[in-house]
């Protein structure tokens, strides 16, 4: 558990994602909720110039409509589980549009950019796992990718693990999605499972390939 401090951040939106959360019990359930968005951006936090990602709610998404390209300011909070959290910093306040960035129209081909939609679209669509060298190489600036929360039940109600995995909301159809290698999910005293994608099938099947 770490010390939590209060901070101030500026910056210029690089891209926004779905602020996800994963549940895995070996390859039984693997369940996914939002519970916000992760705003990444570049510029000043916590009075050092860096990359970093600041969690927001999802009201505050609605009545800013951050995109990429706007420069920010707030303030935050520095994490109090440094393992449960992708983002760097959550909690956010004070939030200021300081410039707004030209909007990209609705686009035809992936990366997606443009405005993101509510959480419920994400809730809905489902994703699937996305390889995570495609996701920082391709992937990062997409609307429907995202790095998730993952919580692993290693001793059920005794023990969980937590990891960060990337996963993609996006078109079944685009040229740009990997799966990646399987994932393994470990469980005390056996073997580890291995996700090898067939739990994405179960996620998204309420859309076709073109969805």
């Amino acid at each position: 558990m770490a010390e939590q401090r209060k901070i101030k951040f500026s910056g210029v939106v690089q891209s926004v994602q779905p602020r996800s959360n994963v549940w895995r019990y070996r390859l039984d359930n693997r369940n996914h909720s939002t519970t916000g968005y992760n705003i990444f951006l570049t510029g000043v936090a916590d009075e050092e110039e860096k990359a970093f990602a600041v969690a927001i709610s999802e009201k505050q998404q609605e009545k800013m409509r951050l995109h990429i390209g706007d420069e920010i300011s707030g303030t935050a909070w520095t994490k109090k589980y440094t393992k449960l959290e992708y983002a760097d910093y959550y909690r956010a306040g004070a939030l200021k549009k300081n410039t707004e960035a030209h909007m990209s129209e609705e686009e035809t081909a992936s990366p997606w950019t443009g405005e993101v939609p509510g959480l419920d679209v994400y809730d809905w669509r489902g994703c699937r796992m996305l390889d995570g060298r495609t996701y920082r190489s391709k992937c990062f600036k997409c609307k429907w990718a995202c790095m998730a929360n993952v919580a692993i039940e290693y001793d059920w109600g005794v023990q969980q693990k937590f990891r960060f995995e990337s996963f993609c909301y996006g078109p079944k159809n685009c040229k740009l999605y990997k799966m990646g290698k399987p994932r393994p999910v470990p469980y005390k005293g056996d073997t580890p499972s291995y996700d090898e994608g067939w739990l994405d099938d179960v996620c998204t099947e309420r859309r076709g390939d073109d969805e």
